[in-house]
C-alpha cells in the first residue's frame, strides 16, 4: 500500500495530510489558503491521488509559513509512501497547455532533492496570494521528497493560467514518476541499486 500519513505541528503551523498515490483523484483540502487549496484539488486530479489535508496556519502574518510547511509535509508523504521506491518508472515529464500558457514540469525521483525554476509570473498575487510563495511550496516539496523537479514556463502571460499549468504539469509528471513499472519487477530503477 503506497499510502503515508503526515502530521506536523509547529509554532507557525498544524497540518495534517494523507496521501494515497494509488488513488482515483480523491481530495479532501482545506488549507486557509484558497488558492493553495485549488492547486492542491487539482494536484490530486490529475496526479490520480487521494489527498487530504487540513491547515491551522497563522495566515493572520501572511500565507507564508502554511504554503511551505504543506510543501514540507506533501514531500515527506511521497517520500514515505514511495518506500525504497522499488520498481516505480522513476522518471515522469509533461508540457501541460492552459490556454496561453504552456508549462513544462520534469520528475525524477532520486533521491536528491533539487528545484529548477522557472516560471516568470507576471503578477506578484493572484487574488490574495502571493505568486512568490509558488516557488516556495515547490522548493519544500523538492528538499522534502528528495525529487528532482524541474518547472519551466515555455510560454504564458496569464498569472493564474501560468501557475494553474504548473501544478497540473508537476501532478502529471509525478504520476508517470512514481507509476510502477512492471517491466522492472521490483527492482531498484539504478545501476545503483539505490535510490
Amino acid at each position: 500500500m503506497r499510502k503515508a500519513e503526515i502530521d506536523r505541528r509547529t509554532g507557525e503551523t498544524d497540518i495534517r495530510l494523507s496521501l494515497d498515490l494509488d488513488g482515483t483523484g480523491k481530495s479532501a483540502v482545506d488549507t486557509g489558503v484558497g488558492f493553495l487549496d485549488h492547486m492542491l484539488t487539482l494536484f490530486a486530479a490529475h496526479g490520480r491521488f487521494d489527498l487530504t489535508v487540513t491547515c491551522a496556519g497563522d495566515t493572520h502574518v501572511d500565507d507564508h509559513h502554511s504554503v511551505e510547511d504543506i510543501g514540507i509535509c506533501l514531500g515527506r508523504a511521497v517520500k514515505e509512501a514511495l518506500g525504497d521506491r522499488a520498481g516505480i518508472t522513476r522518471y515522469g515529464d509533461v508540457t501541460i497547455p492552459m490556454d496561453e500558457a504552456l508549462v513544462l514540469c520534469a520528475a525524477d525521483v532520486s533521491g536528491r532533492g533539487y528545484l529548477g525554476f522557472d516560471l516568470p509570473v507576471p503578477t506578484q498575487k493572484i487574488g490574495a496570494f502571493d505568486t512568490e510563495l509558488v516557488e516556495e511550496f515547490f522548493m519544500a516539496f523538492a528538499r522534502e521528497s528528495g525529487v528532482t523537479l524541474h518547472l519551466r514556463a515555455l510560454a504564458g502571460r496569464n498569472a493564474h493560467h501560468i501557475v494553474e499549468g504548473a501544478f497540473k504539469a508537476f501532478a502529471r509528471a509525478m504520476r508517470r514518476a512514481v507509476a510502477v513499472d512492471p517491466a522492472l519487477s521490483g527492482a531498484i530503477p539504478s545501476t545503483k541499486g539505490v535510490l
